[in-house]
């Protein structure tokens, strides 16, 4: 009998695709597994074939006819994390994505897609093609999207999907939009949850890092009931993961490695600081010491002399905002699931599924810095704000006029104040997610041929909701800074120029509010599926599948009616709803050609072709072909062509403007080493694009720059291509010889190509393009004040020029045969990438960079040449121990400066007494065992290094106890 076993080892984070071809005959081991087209269980007897992601007809699944890579749940728990895409992100065909180690909210803005931040959430990214572009299924059916209280997502938050629950996840490397739709561009993955087990499954986890931080709290539960024709599955879980903070890492003191204060030539540090910044009257002026109850003195004789509480303001009276976030998000999360079948007929039956989840998480930002003045730059009313001259705190006897109507020409440049009396800036979510599936299924017979079908339909809702801590009332802060006369009722007069501890908590009451946000999403699904053979050719009979989906989204995004009203502090915002409605059909054809002939052990061809029309985005036809040969049993060969589609999302459709605060260095301004010092071309262009000619202007924010964003509803669909080719060798010698019970090489080389995609143009080529090419486009979309500071960057949603990304996947896995000793594996699995660019459209032609090689700060992406890990791993029965290793090649900063290569260490120890049948297990592990730090990264807008590739600092240890292994 020829079996192909797939499943994906992995030892505290390896992970492994083991492939193996055995036996002789062509029929197929028998197997459980879920379909991948719909909800349904596919319980296979002996000799039937099987539904595999990747196809929607039933086959060996020796025929298998894309690269899928398969993550059980046992090498889940052999990994010691408590996200599903913590796990998945430590593939190296992944390229990270959100996840608890990113620290985004609305203190750095809403990122330019129109999804928002997605604070505490967490996604699976394929390819390096983003989040967006990974579609990702719950037992072959659609999952409603992800909210975080800050826009309208167009991605599956992995947090709101219980590891307690998932029985394995299968990845498919490949695109493959003619059979699961919109979305699927990179590849897809398919979460296959629980649908039976017998009797009881617990475990309870506690880890920590070494430096006594980040405590987790991990604990599952599941009981299972089986009887003649009903089965039933139900448990919960609950997991507690608790903060890493900056200022506990030595690599995130300050806003740059390797810095030690904010007077270091690197910069970094804000000019929002406690004591004041106050570009007043042509001088850069801060208090001397402070608070300051009362008036400051000023002499407008000598503003810096014995007689004035002022002095110059230079670098090293910045604020160092580093130490006050978080290297790890603190998160709460709970939830419950259940699964039923019950077979109403001997060929009909009927499935249901449940799934809640709750999530409670923060994100946390420094004080708030209040920037007020025509050079502020935020957008809103406090651009506006003129501070009076009977203001009792102003120091300068003369009104400080922004500019405008009615207020004659601005006098003043900015005030800066970080606001250190109302507390660090805390952005709390709450997430509610519920999804429910209702399947029925079964065959039916026309003469001999069998046919299998499903009707399904999914609904499902995700609620968030975001309280911010720390914010501004803007109206309030005009009057209290305004006119004394009018300063009435609970007006309180507001104290700016004071100092830290100037603010009294009556002047705080006044202008401080609690801003509340929320978010919404909804999914109905409705899909009709049918498969089987139609008639036998000599080398086997033609499969064919067909289909009909009925989709529905909705999303919505509701920020506070006073930063809707424009009065807010933080980061503005508008509110954003939209909807769509999709009708698609596909069917899918396999043809074998030959078979067992010299040089063809088989040979056959695929396709499956899928229509599409949106409510929104008109119509889409999408073709893919595959061909799959096997010149004798030991080898496969496989190569396929696929059309993508990717329908804008609501968010990118509908998302409001907002902004983004990116770290990011403008280039014209006049610094020493500035490009603007030291190239006359540069120096030229800038003047051109409104920097004073004097020189005057240098850039104040500590490298952040406001980058607008919003949504476009002229978009029109991305489009895709993907070439693949692939082959697996199972040498059947080693197994037969006694050398290994498994051995297995497979590579696949991939090139996917995206024209028209969706993304604004990087901020820092819009502004590299201005200064250095005088590129109209690019200049036209930055926006700068009289005095030359840039007030804004529009990047807006378009269709761009387009993406390429190519490499390899390899993949080796051996296991040797049992002997005394136990059982012995060694598995590798790597990523080779080796190339991805992108296009963005000029005045002329496009401009294109290539990333391989390189790193990119805003938002944090690496993209390393090669990735690998690599398990070894030792079997005993009683005892089971593994070392994994994880090592991801060097990369580039835009300045040359390299992050070094990196090799992280991982140990895991289980131990399962026999007297208990092994089904109670001890485990012990380390991640990170040598301490590997990452490395430090200059231009990387979370705490200096790059959180969506590289692991936080600090070895964790664990100790996990289960029930019913």
């Amino acid at each position: 009998m020829r079996v192909l076993k797939t499943w994906m080892y992995a030892g505290a984070g390896g992970l492994a695709l083991a492939t193996m071809l055995a036996g002789t005959s062509a029929s197929a081991q028998a197997v459980t597994t879920p379909a991948a087209d719909s909800a349904q269980t596919a319980e296979a007897p002996a000799g039937e074939d099987i539904v595999v992601t990747g196809s929607r007809i039933r086959r060996n699944p020796l025929d298998q006819p894309s690269p899928v890579v398969t993550v059980d749940a046992e090498s889940i728990q052999r990994t010691g994390l408590s996200s599903v895409a913590d796990v998945l992100q430590r593939l190296p065909s992944a390229a990270g994505g959100l996840n608890s180690k990113v620290n985004n909210s609305g203190n750095i803005g809403n990122p330019p897609d129109g999804g928002g931040v997605g604070a505490g959430s967490a996604e699976i990214d394929l390819r390096y093609l983003t989040a967006k572009r990974t579609l990702v299924l719950v037992d072959g059916l659609r999952f409603v999207n992800g909210a975080s209280a800050s826009g309208i997502p167009s991605t599956v938050d992995l947090n709101t999907i219980q590891v307690g629950s998932i029985e394995r996840i299968e990845i498919l490397q490949s695109g493959q939009s003619p059979l699961y739709g919109s979305d699927a561009l990179a590849g897809v993955v398919n979460i296959i949850t629980k649908s039976q087990q017998k009797g009881l499954k617990a475990s309870a986890q506690f880890g920590t890092f070494r430096q006594g931080d980040g405590h987790t709290q991990d604990y599952n539960v599941s009981y299972g009931i089986q009887a003649p024709r009903t089965s039933v599955v139900f448990g919960g879980s609950y997991v507690k993961q608790e903060a890493v903070r900056t200022g506990d890492r030595s690599i995130s003191q300050f806003p740059n490695p390797g810095q030690t204060s904010c007077s270091d030539v690197i910069g970094g540090c804000s000019g929002a600081t406690p004591n004041g910044f106050f570009q007043v009257g042509g001088q850069n002026l801060t208090l001397k010491s402070g608070p300051i109850a009362g008036r400051p003195r000023y002499d407008a004789a000598n503003p810096t002399g014995p007689n004035s509480d002022f002095k110059a303001f230079t670098s090293a009276d910045r604020f160092n905002f580093a130490p006050f976030n978080y290297f790890l998000t603190p998160s709460e999360r709970y939830g419950f699931f259940v699964s039923a079948k019950q077979e109403l007929t001997d060929a009909v039956n009927l499935r249901v599924k449940l799934n809640y989840t709750r999530r409670n998480s923060q994100n946390q930002a420094a004080f708030l810095p209040l920037v007020l003045g025509p050079d502020a730059g935020n957008g809103n009313l406090l651009d506006t704000i003129s501070i009076d001259a009977t203001n009792p705190y102003n120091p300068f006897g003369y009104t400080l006029s922004a500019g405008g109507a009615g207020n004659g020409p601005a006098n003043y440049s900015t005030v800066r104040r970080r606001l250190v009396e109302a507390g660090q800036r805390t952005y709390s979510q709450t997430v509610d997610t519920m999804s429910a599936t209702a399947t029925l299924d079964g065959s039916f017979n026309i003469g001999a041929r069998k046919f299998y079908w499903d009707v399904n339909a999914v609904l499902g809702f995700n609620d968030a909701k975001q309280l911010f801590t720390g914010n501004i009332n803007a109206a309030n802060l005009a009057r209290a800074l305004g006119p004394v006369a009018n300063c009435t009722g609970a007006c309180v007069p507001f104290n700016i120029f004071g100092g830290v501890g100037s603010v009294t908590p009556e002047m705080l009451g006044y202008i401080a509010f609690d801003e509340r946000a929320r978010s919404s999403q909804s999914l109905e699904d409705y899909t009709a599926n049918i498969s089987g053979d139609l008639f036998d050719l000599p080398a086997g009979p033609v499969g064919i599948a067909a289909g009909y989906e009925h989709r529905v989204q909705y999303g919505s995004f509701t920020p506070d009616p006073l930063i809707t009203a424009g009065l807010g502090a933080d980061i503005p915002a508008q509110p954003a709803r939209g909807h769509f409605n999709s009708d698609e059909v596909y069917a899918e054809l396999r043809v074998p050609l030959i078979h067992d002939t010299p040089l063809i052990k088989s040979l056959e061809v695929g396709g499956a072709v899928r229509h599409s029309n949106y409510s929104i985005s008109g119509s889409n036809t999408t073709y893919t072909g595959s061909g799959l040969w096997k010149p004798f049993s030991d080898l496969l060969l496989r190569a396929s062509y696929a059309q993508g589609f990717r329908a804008p999302s609501i968010g990118e459709l509908f998302g409001a403007e907002s902004r983004s605060d990116a770290s990011i260095d403008d280039p014209c301004t006049n610094v020493a080493g500035s490009p603007f010092q030291t190239s006359p071309t540069v120096r030229t262009n800038c003047i051109a694009n409104g920097v004073p000619a004097n020189g005057s202007y240098q850039e104040p924010n500590g490298g952040q720059l406001g980058v607008l964003t919003g949504g476009n509803k002229a978009l029109k669909p991305e489009t895709s291509r993907t070439w693949l080719f692939g082959a697996v060798y199972a040498p059947s010698w080693a197994r037969t010889s006694g050398i290994a019970s498994q051995l297995s090489i497979e590579g696949n080389y991939y090139d996917i190509k995206v024209d028209d995609a969706i993304a604004a143009t990087d901020a820092t080529l819009t502004l590299s393009r201005c200064a250095e090419a005088a590129d109209a486009l690019s200049c036209a979309a930055i926006t700068r004040t009289p005095n030359g500071l840039i007030s804004r960057i529009n990047a807006q949603l378009q269709n761009i020029g387009g993406i390429r990304t190519r490499g390899v996947d390899v993949t080796a896995v051996y296991r040797s045969p049992r002997t005394s000793a136990g059982t012995f594996g060694l598995s590798l699995n790597g990523n080779i990438l080796l190339k991805y660019a992108e296009s963005f459209p000029a005045t002329v032609g496009f401009t294109t960079t290539n990333y391989q090689g390189t790193t990119r700060g805003s938002p944090e992406q690496s993209y390393p040449k090669f990735k690998g890990n690599a398990v070894v791993d030792w079997d005993i029965g009683l005892m089971r121990a593994s070392f994994t290793g994880r090592y991801i090649k060097s990369v580039k900063e835009a300045d040359g400066k390299r992050l070094d290569n990196t090799f992280y260490g991982d140990v895991q120890l289980t131990l399962a007494p026999g007297w208990l049948e092994n089904r109670l297990g001890l485990t012990i592990g380390v991640n990170n065992v040598f301490n590997q730090d990452p490395p430090a990264c200059y231009s990387c807008t979370g705490p200096n290094y790059d959180p969506t590739t590289y692991d936080v600092p600090g070895q964790f240890g664990y100790i996990r106890l289960s029930w019913g292994l």
